[in-house]
C-alpha cells in the first residue's frame, strides 16, 4: 500500500505532471474558498468575507466568474508567450486552476444568463466542477486516451484500423453527451467501455438526443420520461443531497423563466445580484 502511494506521488510530482498537479490544487482550494465565502454571505445576509465577488460604489455586482475569466486569460497568455520553466510554470498553473474554479462555480449563471446561484438550477455549477476535477484527476494519474500509434502497437493492427477505433470511441463519447450522460461521457474518454454503455442506454428525456431522435418515436420518449421519474429521480435526489453538502442547499426560486425576447434586453442576463444574498 505504501509502495503504491509512493509510486503514485512520484508520478504526480514529476516534472511533466507537476504543473497539472498545481492546477488541480488551485482549482480545489479556490472552489472551496469560493463556496465557503458565499455560504457565509448567505448566512449573514450580506457580503460575507468579501472574497471572490466585488460590489462597486455604483451597485454593480462583479461576479467571481469575471475574476476567474481574467485569471485564466492572463495565466494562459503568459504561459504561451513566455513558456517559462519552474517555478513560474507552476505559478501560472495555480492561477489558471484558481480562475477555472471561480468560473465553473458560476457556470449555471453563464448557462442560464440569470443569477441562479442559490436556485435548483445552480446545482449545474457543481456538476461542472465535479466534471472538471474528474477530468484533471484522470489526466494527472496517467489515464490518458491512447494515441494512434499506441493503439496500433497494442493490438498489432494497421494505422487505419487504429484510427477507426479511436474515432468510434470518440463517437460514443459524443453520443453519451448528447444523451445527457455527461459523467459517463467524460470518464469514457479515458475508459471507452463506459462511454459505450452511456451511448447505448436510453437517453434522458430532457437531453438533445431525446428531443431530436425520440420526437419521431413517442413510445421511446415516454419510456425515457418514466425512467426519469423513477430510477433517475431516485439517483438525482441522492446526487442533489451530496451536491448540497458540497455547495450549500438552494433556497431561492425564480418567479418564472423568461425567454430572451421577453426580457427587453437580451444581453442583460435577467437576474439581479440580490438573489445571491
Amino acid at each position: 500500500m505504501f509502495d503504491l502511494v509512493a509510486t503514485l506521488s512520484g508520478h504526480v510530482l514529476d516534472d511533466a505532471k507537476r504543473p497539472l498537479f498545481f492546477l488541480l490544487v488551485g482549482f480545489i482550494l479556490t472552489f472551496g474558498l469560493a463556496r465557503f465565502n458565499t455560504r457565509v454571505a448567505r448566512a449573514r445576509g450580506g457580503s460575507g468575507l468579501g472574497v471572490g465577488s466585488i460590489v462597486t460604489a455604483g451597485g454593480l455586482h462583479i461576479h467571481h466568474s469575471v475574476i476567474g475569466i481574467i485569471g485564466m486569460t492572463v495565466a494562459g497568455i503568459l504561459e504561451f508567450a513566455l513558456q517559462p520553466g519552474s517555478p513560474w510554470i507552476e505559478i501560472f498553473a495555480l492561477v489558471f486552476g484558481s480562475g477555472a474554479a471561480l468560473t465553473l462555480d458560476e457556470f449555471a449563471l453563464i448557462l442560464h444568463l440569470e443569477d441562479v446561484y442559490w436556485t435548483g438550477e445552480g446545482r449545474t455549477s457543481i456538476d461542472a466542477v465535479i466534471l472538471g476535477v474528474t477530468f484533471i484527476t484522470l489526466l494527472l494519474t496517467g489515464l490518458t486516451p491512447r494515441s494512434f500509434s499506441e493503439v496500433g502497437d497494442v493490438v498489432a493492427l494497421s494505422r487505419w484500423v487504429g484510427s477507426a477505433l479511436i474515432l468510434s470511441g470518440a463517437a460514443f463519447v459524443v453520443v453519451s453527451y448528447l444523451k445527457g450522460k455527461l459523467f459517463m461521457g467524460t470518464v469514457g474518454i479515458f475508459f471507452p467501455p463506459l462511454a459505450v454503455v452511456g451511448a447505448l442506454r436510453l437517453a434522458k428525456s430532457n437531453s438533445p438526443w431525446a428531443r431530436g431522435q425520440y420526437a419521431r418515436n413517442p413510445a421511446k420518449l415516454e419510456r425515457a420520461r418514466r425512467r426519469d421519474e423513477g430510477f433517475n429521480r431516485r439517483w438525482r435526489q441522492r446526487k442533489h443531497f451530496v451536491w448540497d453538502v458540497i455547495g450549500g442547499k438552494p433556497h431561492l426560486h425564480l418567479p418564472r423563466r423568461h425567454a430572451p425576447h421577453d426580457r427587453g434586453d437580451p444581453g442583460s442576463g435577467g437576474g439581479s445580484s440580490e438573489t445571491r444574498a
